[in-house]
């Protein structure tokens, strides 16, 4: 049976998801660019910047967390885009 409500062709819906794919890499490593800001900022209000020592601020510690997890994703997201086959 034919899908006649399809909008576009699928090489057009590939091209739309690669240029999303895109746009979220790009948003997440503006995200990953704030962090060392707001970490540093922790750590000045808290005078430790030691990761290491038990008074090291929670926050600065899950904001430096989530930067590796960012990172992560981004690595993992671009694997993908250079895995998957370019529309035409």
């Amino acid at each position: 049976m034919v899908n006649r409500y399809r909008t576009e062709p699928l090489r057009g819906m590939a091209a739309t998801n690669e240029l999303q794919i895109a746009t979220l890499i790009a948003d997440l490593w503006r995200s990953v660019e704030v962090l060392p800001a707001d970490i540093e900022h922790e750590e000045m209000c808290s005078g430790v910047h030691n990761v290491a020592d038990p008074n090291y601020p929670v926050l600065a510690r899950s904001l430096r967390a989530r930067r590796e997890n960012i990172g992560a994703t981004i690595a993992s997201l671009e694997v993908l885009t250079r895995s998957a086959p370019k529309a035409a």
